[in-house]
């Protein structure tokens, strides 16, 4: 029991008795509506080698609000098209995400206090409220029992995955000169917004990267990339390029195919999870700046009066220290550790510099909830 007189915060698997399940627990995974989040959730939870189901949920418009009333509830879903929550109840939910903490919370309600949470990223919650809380630089929380510091976001990248997809690729590519640059492009996101501008500065770029090497493109956007600086991009390309347009259930994205077939990758620096995912092949990679020019203060900008950029910023002045956010911790990281470089400049980035072994980290951890 957690004594009265405490003034610590106490994880909640630390209040119990650290009994081993007879079998392997039983795993939910709470899958949002962003990918980024998902895959870390999927990476952690194949890695775990424990059978796990996925729930997915769906979100009312008014989520945030049931969350700040009433905290562990379902109020803020919309429970006729999520996954079912009922017993038997998992020993193990992992989550991410602001609107899914509620849910993770209320399971472990009815299942008595027995099922250990674990968050993946930054809580809004109090954080003694979860067992485990896997978090990376960009969210600056503090030294906690309960909290494990990586240095970049978990994903699922490994030689064997990419190795599968780029066999139905390889030969659709194969009469583009080498070396191929895959170009993997983002779009608005927190306080960026990636404009026809920053569009046509990204293409003049990679097209005198290309030309430079004697090489070709590779490029893809995403859901995020405004079709308008997408365009402005594709303007700017002399070099040979093959180019795919993302569309909702695309069957045939090469994403992963382009980072496994690449010499070199370039990505759009507000996106942690191509990053992440680019630097964890070992190949060279540059980052394109996604933030405004430099000389002007951001009010001078008439596109960060959009909702977005907007709300984030407002959030990040008046939201406690341990919400915030900084993307470009993870930025220079990776250029500090030569694992990148920007794009533009002189420095060219280390091929084979690779990243420590976050995932490997995050499973011995969760694993140490049931020990």
């Amino acid at each position: 029991m957690r004594s009265p007189v405490s003034q610590t915060p106490v994880p909640p698997s630390a209040t119990r008795t650290q009994t081993p399940p007879a079998q392997q627990p039983r795993t939910w995974v709470l899958i949002g509506h962003k990918a980024g989040d998902n895959a870390q959730l999927m990476a952690l939870a194949e890695a775990l080698g424990w059978p796990f189901e996925t729930k997915r949920m769906r979100y009312r418009h008014w989520e945030l609000l049931t969350k700040l009333l009433w905290g562990a509830t379902l109020a803020g879903i919309n429970r006729r098209d999520s996954s079912p929550l009922a017993p038997p109840w998992p020993e193990l939910v992992i989550t991410a995400g602001r609107r899914n903490e509620a849910v993770a919370r209320w399971i472990r309600r009815q299942a008595g206090g027995e099922t250990r949470l674990v968050h993946v990223g930054r809580p809004w919650a109090a954080l003694d409220r979860f067992d485990l809380i896997i978090t990376t630089p960009q969210y600056q929380l503090p030294e906690r029992p309960n909290i494990l510091h990586n240095s970049l976001p978990l994903h699922a990248i490994t030689p064997a995955a990419l190795t599968q997809a780029t066999a139905h690729w390889a030969p659709r590519l194969e009469h583009l000169p080498r070396p191929w640059i895959g170009v993997l492009m983002g779009g608005d996101s927190g306080p960026f917004v990636f404009t026809p501008e920053k569009g046509a500065r990204l293409g003049r770029l990679v097209n005198e990267l290309a030309t430079r090497n004697g090489g070709a493109l590779l490029v893809t956007d995403s859901a995020r990339t405004p079709a308008a600086a997408f365009d402005a991009f594709a303007r700017q390309l002399q070099a040979p390029a093959w180019i795919f347009r993302w569309s909702a259930g695309a069957a045939d994205n090469p994403y992963h195919a382009y980072l496994g077939l690449a010499d070199i990758l370039v990505v759009t620096g507000e996106s942690m999870s191509m990053m992440t995912e680019a630097s964890a092949t070992g190949k060279p990679l540059y980052i394109f700046d996604p933030a405004d020019a430099p000389g002007k203060s951001w009010w001078r900008y008439p596109h960060n009066f959009r909702y977005k950029p907007l709300s984030h910023r407002l959030g990040m002045w008046l939201g406690p220290r341990r919400m915030m956010r900084d993307v470009s911790r993870i930025q220079a990281q990776l250029v500090a550790s030569g694992r990148a470089a920007w794009l533009g400049d002189n420095m060219q980035p280390e091929s084979e510099a690779r990243p420590p072994d976050d995932l490997r980290r995050a499973v011995e951890r969760v694993k140490a909830l049931f020990a």
